[in-house]
């Protein structure tokens, strides 16, 4: 009789993957101890699966500046879950093919809207400072927008309430190689906000026997 295992609460879901057969890939939180951990599963048993699971694992671990334990499991250095932003790294990571090497994002991006270049810079505890190359009331408000950006993909807060251009994690430790992630999609947030959405209605992940 086939035992069944927890592998814990499904919080996102690749349904097609074009870079390994279309099989589906989904991503999981559990509990470890005082510290949240995830798990990359697929139910598919066609060769190359696992190691196109552990691809992708790989490559979280870098855009996400996340850590593995022995038994494959990922976590953050602080053990909060950051599930938001770990959703967002899963999926970017998903994105790259198998065996490419995946880069850490760089702490700053050119907004193609305001036509500037928006760095953020880490001032401690957790807290980075959103920045641009332009100057004005135009560009302070599209400073503020991108570091409101920040806190809805990365469930963040402001770290002052009378600077709008400050952004914090609650857990109160850096996670430079996220914000970099983050800060790419954070001048579209709208966009990704629609995509997750959209997202939320897509297919279950199917079990063992109604896999390839």
């Amino acid at each position: 009789m086939a035992s069944v295992v927890n592998i814990g609460r499904r919080i996102e879901l690749v349904p097609i993957d074009p870079h390994f057969n279309d099989i589906t890939i989904a991503l999981y939180r559990q509990k470890h101890g005082e510290r949240a951990v995830f798990r990359v599963h697929t139910y598919s048993r066609i060769e190359g699966a696992a190691t196109r699971i552990e691809d992708v694992v790989q490559s979280m671990k870098i855009l996400g500046g996340m850590l593995e334990t022995s038994d494959g499991m990922l976590y953050f250095s602080c053990g909060e879950k950051h599930e938001a932003a770990c959703r967002r790294v899963f999926l970017e990571a998903c994105k790259l093919p198998s065996n490419t090497s995946a880069e850490p994002r760089p702490l700053r991006t050119l907004d193609k809207k305001s036509k500037l270049t928006i760095t953020v810079d880490s001032v401690g505890n957790g807290t980075y400072r959103v920045n641009s190359n332009g100057e004005g009331r135009r560009v302070e408000r599209r400073v503020s927008a991108i570091a409101g950006g920040l806190i809805k993909l990365g469930e963040m807060e402001a770290a002052q309430e009378d600077e709008d251009d400050s952004v914090a994690f609650p857990c109160g430790q850096s996670h430079d190689a996220l914000v970099g992630l983050l800060l790419v999609r954070a001048p579209n947030v709208r966009v990704i906000m629609r995509e997750e959405e959209a997202g939320a209605a897509r297919g279950v992940l199917s079990a063992p026997s109604q896999q390839t």
